[in-house]
């Protein structure tokens, strides 16, 4: 439950175009398309996805660690991982298992981007159904088991000698088609009255400095009331 009067006093620290910002971003926001990352142990990359999921406005950024640590480059993410909602899946080996078992829970379709499946093309995917798309490690790809337990796969048509696109390319080109389709249909993508609510607040006290200490202060306000 968010304090209503604790976000009228956060709202006091920002500009009115501040907040005006926030609210046009989240008008822009969907959870209808999440991205997945598996064992991706490049920052640069990593980095660079989540930079692309913000820019699309992919709310959600899955990060499965099984072999590695995924890190955020801060040079390159560009605060970008401020307004993404990351979710790290770290707690044993079976990470994958996890992360995809959660996501099929919330009524998403598993999507493996790889190269060496011709089963959908870009251009031919659909985007009515609630889509997770999983992008591998560097050179190997995703894993067996996201093979194995994917509902379907995605390519994005090459012509060239080259087989495969770096991962942070290769996201950028289908988050970016993905979505503009979406925005474009009749598909009820947008985030929910109380999705953005939780989101705004989250955002407004990203934005203050010593947040922490404003927030007791205004407590012990309260208290003295």
């Amino acid at each position: 439950m968010i304090d209503a009067h604790l976000l009228t006093y956060f709202e006091g620290f920002l500009t009115e175009k501040r907040k005006a910002l926030f609210k046009t971003v989240l008008e822009q926001r969907t959870r209808h398309f999440t991205v997945v990352l598996e064992d991706i142990f490049q920052p640069h990359n990593a980095s660079a996805v989540v930079r692309t999921a913000d820019i699309f406005g992919v709310q959600d950024v899955h990060a499965i660690e099984n072999k590695y640590t995924n890190k955020v480059s801060r040079h390159v993410a560009k605060g970008s991982q401020k307004w993404i909602t990351s979710k790290r899946y770290k707690t044993d080996g079976d990470n994958t298992k996890i992360c995809l078992d959660s996501l099929k829970e919330k009524g998403y379709q598993i999507i493996a981007t790889t190269p060496h499946n011709d089963s959908c093309l870009l251009q031919d995917f659909d985007i009515t159904k609630k889509s997770a798309f999983v992008f591998g490690v560097e050179a190997d790809g995703v894993s067996d088991y996201v093979l194995e337990n994917a509902d379907g796969f995605l390519k994005i048509p090459m012509v060239g000698f080259t087989e495969s696109l770096n991962i942070s390319v290769a996201a950028a080109i289908i988050l970016q088609h993905v979505t503009t389709k979406l925005r474009n249909s009749n598909i009820n993508w947008q985030l929910s009255k109380k999705e953005k609510e939780v989101l705004y607040f989250d955002w407004v006290k990203k934005t203050i400095k010593n947040v922490a200490k404003i927030e007791e202060r205004y407590l012990n306000s309260q208290e003295l009331k």
